[in-house]
């Protein structure tokens, strides 16, 4: 299930997007400005961002412009009641991925989430249950690693870790927030329990193992790009 974090001043607004999200069986986060979606995005674990633009703090263009100098690359709809062209084109060129012009219908945000999502959730160049990189596949059917056609000898749980930081390519996981989703919620385990899961998943990935990037003072994230001119 993706999750979208919607971030608008405008109650009304955000429970109308949440409540046709949620009906097409996506996970909803809302902010209500700028500030607010920048320090959610790190540990939300948001797959897209429907962001307004005209919110008050920090608005959705100098949002969408601080979250790409950041290197956070979340897709992003850009949400707003101006049509001019120019203010498509500056949202476009800003970094978002797509455009929509109040009022709209809630049908059609829908249909563009879904489209967004589906040009830039990790492809499944190997078939609908692998995820790949370069020559990292990871084939959740068969529950296996391969690297350059060698499968790694990965434990139950390092693959459910794996998977989990893949499946969440480029976002900034907390220690906490792995604990709950690869250990589930009624685990009460420690940091540590995660560092050391991380140490020996990377020892069997190979030239694969700096994607696995360590985000101080957060926990850690899956970085596609990481490492490539190592390999």
């Amino acid at each position: 299930m993706a999750k979208i974090l919607i971030v608008d001043d405008e109650p009304r607004i955000r429970a109308l997007i949440r409540e046709h999200l949620e009906h097409a069986d996506f996970e909803c986060e809302e902010a209500t400005d700028g500030s607010a979606c920048l320090a959610m995005l790190p540990t939300c674990g948001a797959d897209l961002v429907i962001l307004d633009i005209m919110m008050p703090f920090m608005d959705g263009m100098t949002c969408l412009r601080e979250m790409r100098s950041r290197k956070l690359d979340t897709p992003v709809i850009m949400l707003t009641a101006r049509g001019e062209e120019y203010d498509k084109l500056a949202g476009l060129e800003g970094g978002a991925d797509d455009y929509v012009v109040k009022p709209f219908s809630p049908r059609e945000l829908v249909a563009r989430v879904k489209a967004v999502l589906a040009r830039t959730m990790p492809k499944n160049t190997a078939g609908d249950s692998s995820y790949v990189f370069g020559d990292l596949v990871i084939d959740t059917a068969s529950h296996s690693v391969r690297i350059a056609g060698e499968e790694a000898p990965l434990t139950p749980k390092e693959f459910d870790l794996l998977v989990f930081l893949v499946s969440n390519k480029g976002m900034a996981l907390s220690r906490e927030r792995i604990l709950q989703k690869v250990w589930n919620y009624d685990y009460y385990g420690e940091d540590r329990t995660v560092d050391t899961h991380v140490k020996m998943l990377r020892s069997h990935l190979g030239p694969y193992r700096e994607n696995i990037v360590t985000v101080w003072g957060i926990g850690y994230k899956f970085d596609p790009d990481a490492g490539r001119q190592a390999r």
